[in-house]
């Protein structure tokens, strides 16, 4: 029997001449046929629906079917007439040119076989969904998505499109999107021929989306860069709010290495405001319009735990099924939808991430403020730069041409309108929008800081005021009132040394992570527990176990407000406090990081909401009820068993056993065995699951009963602050006596050299997290003559002492 063989050439030259190509017979080699967008969309039915990926099918229009339609009605040559004379920096030439040319490709009608090539598709759509079914009409050019250009929003969309009329309509409207101003103007700036460049569209049934949720996730950290996070984002009713920045949706963070291992590893989830959503106008003159979210579903997460980690899955399945085509690592940038009517999530759109996929992997840059005035607003950092300038607030972009280049642009939100002056500004203020908003995502592409959903940034500051805008202090952005000075470091990091020594930071504020972990290390020396208490729970875990007995009412209104996503009060403190810690883990992971148990003085606790009923009045709190005492004291332990619970959520559930546990303020070796046989009785058993557990030498009984304290513990971090203190019995907070407080007073070197020593007697790690080696390079040098095993700085004394230690290394 003769075998038969098909000529691919054959099926590629069909293609070529196509007008029309269902999704389901293009893939990602056709973005020259049917643009990145449409091109990706066939891929992923193709090649992840198997996997389980939900992606909603459609057609696309060609690529010759565009350059069909210009050639049969001679439109380039009348096209290139109006773009003569064109100036992109000119606001009002760039207007003029832009409604010309789409002008003319609007009177155009298309030709009758084109008309039919979309008709016999969008009919055989409306076959399986049901007659006129609703779809939504995308622009996709044959040069998006490229690896350092993102086309995302130059060309029109349209949604809750019904009827063969309505698709035709909606599609001549995107052939002339490929000329509106903002497009031209990105083409102009990227050296992009504009005759050079076709347009396909996109016709794919719509999600129902405006009946539920949607939004869009990113494979990497868009702030930092870092690849093992996926973030989510989401909010009511259609995608385009979210896109544009309209809403200030909801965020979560997942942790792709041990999600993809079988954990639930959800870092962090952030409560956006989600004021409004857009839905169908049904009955009325437009396809979607905008209507407020009750005051109850926006104080709700808009998507489940389940719901996040499907996302989260989907969002490693695509992410390495493109860096498997492409051969290179490829972030990638998706966009969600829920369908109401099914409660089922689709994958709408996917391209490559473009602006950190790019940097520079070898080179460090840091910003850093040289002082600091009044902060007169905060909002969401995007990028981690520092930006200054007079502002200048517009809130209609009719009004873009007042913009002078250098200014910092201020107003409500951004769209792709905007763009032509946005290249221009030194930074971006916005009042609404996420970190994968509009300005979000235009303010990295083009390198300048932003900070979105400020609430009322277009109040606050005035055209004229100066300003200076700071990404550079984690998550949060800060506007400062005047110009000030900041420093930019750059730093190879292939020519910085490594030590025997190992380097590890010290760390508390989980919005620094992802950031800090670029910088080289060995992990986390100590991570504290008090900074994700203080600033993100803010609540004694007492006040939360016993809401109902709180005799402070006004207390107890801030925690309910706290709380208002959990009916156990207790669960927002045990969730806060595995998701700070657990972004901390997962940004080092799999380095050890050394997580230090609560460490606050019974004054410090009184502050915390509700605290002052539960906490005594110390006349000595430094040397008083703290640390390892509280843990198994029946006036706390129920507080501590929530910190076990945190962690052990941490280790178990998001997977990240990384986590070495490190007990405070422990003064006896049988105080130690109490500490573990409470931890014991919450899951946390030392041994299993490979916990290891240290303890904090910062007492003298911990230096002079080291070999017992090695009997109950696996390691030791010496605590440089608390030793100097108590060796030399002072109070460094004295003003009377703080001049002698000094880590290098040769008692404190002593009791150092013979702990050290006797950890390695018993073979137990020894390390130091204070204070000392941070500030003193010699100090630094005498921990590694002593044999230390790891030093662990402030991330910003991390560099010159890492120099320091391999000097020292040198020279031993």
């Amino acid at each position: 029997m003769l075998e038969t063989r098909v000529n691919p050439q054959v099926n590629r030259d069909a293609k070529e001449r196509a007008l029309v190509l269902p999704f389901t017979s293009v893939g990602i080699a056709d973005i020259p046929l049917v643009g990145g967008k449409n091109a990706s969309l066939g891929e992923m039915i193709q090649e992840l629906t198997p996997q389980g990926v939900r992606v909603p099918t459609g057609f696309a229009t060609t690529a010759y079917a565009y350059r069909y339609f210009i050639e049969s009605a001679g439109l380039e040559e009348k096209l290139r007439q109006v773009f003569a004379d064109l100036d992109v920096t000119d606001m009002d030439n760039l207007r003029q040119r832009g409604k010309q040319a789409r002008a003319l490709m609007l009177q155009t009608p298309f030709p009758a076989d084109l008309e039919e090539a979309i008709a016999q598709s969008y009919h055989q759509l409306c076959l399986e969904y049901g007659m006129n079914t609703d779809v939504a009409v995308r622009s996709s050019a044959t040069a998006e998505d490229l690896p350092d250009a993102s086309f995302a929003g130059q060309q029109e969309t349209y949604l809750n499109v019904h009827g063969l009329a309505s698709v035709l309509e909606a599609c001549h409207k995107c052939f002339a999107s490929i000329f509106t101003d903002r497009a031209i103007s990105y083409r102009q700036i990227k050296g992009f021929d504009h005759f050079n460049i076709a347009l396909s569209v996109g016709v794919q049934k719509m999600v129902r989306s405006d009946l539920a949720t949607s939004g869009v996730m990113f494979s990497i950290d868009t702030e930092t860069g870092f690849k093992d996070a996926a973030l989510i984002t989401a909010a009511y009713g259609l995608g385009e709010n979210v896109v544009q920045g309209s809403v200030n949706p909801d965020e979560y963070l997942v942790f792709k290495p041990t999600l993809k291992a079988g954990y639930r590893p959800i870092l962090s989830k952030r409560l956006g405001t989600k004021e409004i959503k857009m839905i169908y106008d049904v009955g009325g003159s437009k396809q979607t319009k905008n209507v407020p979210v009750s005051e109850c579903d926006r104080n709700l997460f808009a998507l489940s735990d389940e719901e996040i980690l499907e996302l989260a899955h989907w969002c490693c399945l695509i992410e390495q099924h493109y860096s498997q085509v492409r051969g290179i690592d490829t972030p990638m940038d998706i966009e969600w939808a829920k369908d109401g009517l099914t409660n089922q999530l689709f994958i709408v759109q996917a391209r490559p991430e473009t602006v950190q996929s790019q940097k520079s992997k070898n080179v460090l840059r840091s910003y850093q403020l040289s002082a600091k005035s009044d902060v007169l607003i905060t909002g969401r950092a995007v990028g981690e730069m520092i930006g200054n300038g007079k502002a200048r607030v517009i809130l209609n972009v009719n009004q873009i041409n007042q913009f002078q280049p250098g200014e910092v642009l201020v107003t409500n939100r951004t769209d792709p309108d905007w763009e032509p002056i946005m290249k221009k500004a030194s930074a971006i203020i916005t009042n609404t929008g996420g970190r994968v908003c509009h300005a979000a995502i235009i303010a990295r592409e083009m390198g300048i800081p932003a900070i979105v959903g400020c609430g009322n940034a277009t109040q606050v500051i005035q055209t004229g005021d100066e300003i200076t805008v700071s990404c550079a202090e984690g998550e949060t952005g800060k506007v400062y009132r005047g110009l000030l000075d900041y420093q930019i470091q750059e730093i190879p990091l292939a020519e910085l040394p490594r030590t025997r020594t190992k380097i590890m930071m010290n760390v508390g504020n989980p919005e620094e992570a992802f950031g800090l972990s670029g910088l080289p290390n060995d992990g986390v020396g100590l991570a504290r527990m008090e900074f994700i208490i203080a600033n993100q729970i803010k609540a004694h875990p007492l006040a939360l176990l016993h809401f109902d007995e709180l005799e402070d009412e006004l207390a107890k209104y801030k925690i309910a407000e706290l709380t208002l996503q959990y009916a156990n009060k207790a669960e927002f403190f045990v969730d806060k406090l595995a998701q700070g810690i657990g972004t901390i883990a997962a940004a080092f992971y799999p380095k050890p990081v050394i997580v230090r148990l609560s460490d606050f003085k019974s004054n410090e606790y009184a502050n915390l909401l509700g605290g002052k009923q539960f906490e005594p009045a110390e006349e000595n709190p430094m040397i008083g009820w703290r640390g390892a005492s509280r843990y198994y004291d029946e006036k706390y332990r129920e507080g501590f068993a929530l910190e076990c619970q945190a962690m052990k959520k941490v280790r178990d559930e998001m997977g990240l056993n990384n986590v070495i546990l490190m007990v405070p303020f422990c003064r006896t070796p049988q105080e130690g065995q109490r500490v573990l046989a409470e931890m014991a009785q919450h899951g946390l058993v030392r041994g299993e699951n490979n916990l290891q557990v240290y303890v904090m030498c910062e007492l003298p009984s911990n230096v002079q009963l080291a070999d017992k304290f090695s009997e109950i513990f696996d390691g030791f971090s010496i605590g440089s602050n608390d030793l100097t203190q108590l060796t030399l019995g002072l109070d460094r907070d004295s003003e009377l006596v703080a001049h002698l407080f000094d880590e290098r007073n040769e008692a404190v070197k002593r009791m150092i050299a013979q702990v050290i020593q006797t950890a390695k007697q018993y073979n137990r790690k020894i390390g130091i997290c204070g204070q000392a080696p941070s500030d003193y390079p010699e100090f630094a040098r005498f921990l590694v003559e002593l044999g230390i095993d790891s030093i662990s700085l402030n991330p910003d004394s991390v560099l010159k002492t890492m120099l320091e230690i391999a000097d020292a290394e040198a020279g031993s």
